[in-house]
């Protein structure tokens, strides 16, 4: 991977954000800086990035709540935290989000940049397509996602885009709750109260389309989410 990557910083110190944002433009990364959580989160949604690079401590949503919630949207891409604790309990909720490197500040431009540059090449090397199966098989169901189709036995239902963006999501997370903060952001790039309503509706067609196979439910997790669920 060049230097051409794409870079999402997300830091709530404006004078140290606007550093890194500087250091990594010079080097040739294109870098978007949000400043707190909920807009990285958005932000996230609406580009495909390369590495994330998030600070811990951050109002609206802290950086550990933020890498768990881009994990489960990409479950692959690379995450640097940057954090001014260096305490062992921290480094651990780190790890154990999946975090490539943890950065304590302050600290050195050039190690810094050697570091980005390592992540980078090394998940280039790693690169797969895991996610680029567009069917998945639900129950007796046939979902292509490239195609928004829907086949039950010789019955082929064409799906909107936002249908099948949803029901892929769900596919991804099958037996795990899927967040409403997510799938609103990743499908609307929003979470207001009216896309709220709005996914409702397509969860209650999606329920509809999938009724010929009992074992299929798309339960909803009161106040958190939903869970796709298939009975053996």
């Amino acid at each position: 991977m060049s230097n051409s990557a794409k870079i999402l910083l997300v830091e709530d110190d404006d004078n140290l954000g606007f550093v890194i944002q500087d250091l990594l433009k010079v080097e040739g990364y294109k870098v978007h800086l949000r400043k707190d959580g909920k807009e990285g989160l958005m932000q996230f949604n609406q580009e495909d990035y390369d590495l994330c690079i998030l600070d811990v401590m951050m109002p609206k949503k802290d950086g550990f709540s933020l890498a768990r919630d881009i994990r489960k949207i990409n479950a692959h891409i690379p995450l640097i935290f940057l954090t001014a604790k260096s305490m062992t309990e921290d480094r651990v909720e780190g790890l154990r989000i999946g975090a490539d490197d943890y950065i304590t500040k302050p600290f050195d431009s050039e190690e810094f940049l050697l570091r980005v540059k390592a992540i980078l090449k090394r998940s280039q090397k790693e690169e797969e397509s895991t996610d680029s199966s567009a069917v998945y098989e639900v129950g007796a169901y046939q979902f292509d996602s490239d195609n928004f189709t829907l086949k039950y036995q010789s019955e082929e239902r064409q799906l909107t885009k936002k249908e099948s963006e949803i029901l892929k999501l769900l596919c991804q997370h099958t037996d795990k709750v899927l967040e409403r903060e997510i799938i609103a952001n990743m499908v609307w790039g929003d979470d207001s109260y009216f896309v709220g309503r709005s996914m409702d509706v397509f969860i209650t067609k999606l329920r509809k389309y999938l009724g010929s196979d009992p074992r299929i439910s798309i339960v909803n997790i009161h106040g958190v989410g939903f869970k796709l669920q298939v009975e053996d």
